[in-house]
């Protein structure tokens, strides 16, 4: 959880947002229904492998989705990536969600489903094999992709780590 001490600042970031998922919601009341909505929100830069995600709720969807956006950039992580991939298999959990990533040669592309899809992307990953495991609540999936994607570590620390040269690992 060492990424996500380092406050990101997210006006150095070309960032794109994704909407992951949008849930109407309603509160029976004394007067009748009172209708809102709750986005979640995906924003990345594929240049940089930043990444953050957000949600926000309001009485419009496209407020719900501005507030989602602006959520999203407040908790921007970096990940560790190799050129096109990630650099080893991990598995990330959160709650009863867990998603397993798995590195990919060259031109596999990203297989993933609906929120996985929508983070490797924002991400800049290119080729990933995914596969979620447990709960389909887009939530959940997202924040265990996030707990996968801190995991990842590259090679230059963990040579350091172990005491010796990149080139033994």
């Amino acid at each position: 959880m060492t990424n996500l001490i380092k406050k990101l600042d997210a006006n150095q970031y070309n960032l794109k947002d994704q909407v992951v998922s949008i849930n109407r919601v309603t509160k029976v009341v004394k007067g009748g229904k009172n209708m809102s909505f709750a986005a979640l929100v995906v924003v990345g830069d594929a240049a940089s492998g930043v990444v953050g995600y957000g949600s926000g709720k309001a009485k419009e969807v496209p407020q719900a989705i501005r507030k989602g956006i602006e959520s999203a950039k407040k908790n921007l992580v970096k990940v560790n990536l190799t050129e096109t991939t990630i650099p080893h298999q991990v598995l990330g959990r959160y709650g009863s969600g867990q998603v397993l990533l798995k590195p990919a040669p060259e031109g596999t592309g990203v297989i993933a489903g609906g929120a996985v899809r929508a983070v490797m992307t924002s991400v800049g990953v290119q080729n990933v094999l995914t596969k979620s495991l447990g709960t389909a609540n887009p939530h959940n999936v997202i924040k265990a992709t996030f707990d996968a994607l801190v995991q990842l570590r590259d090679k230059g620390n963990v040579a350091i780590a172990r005491g010796k040269q990149v080139e033994e690992l």
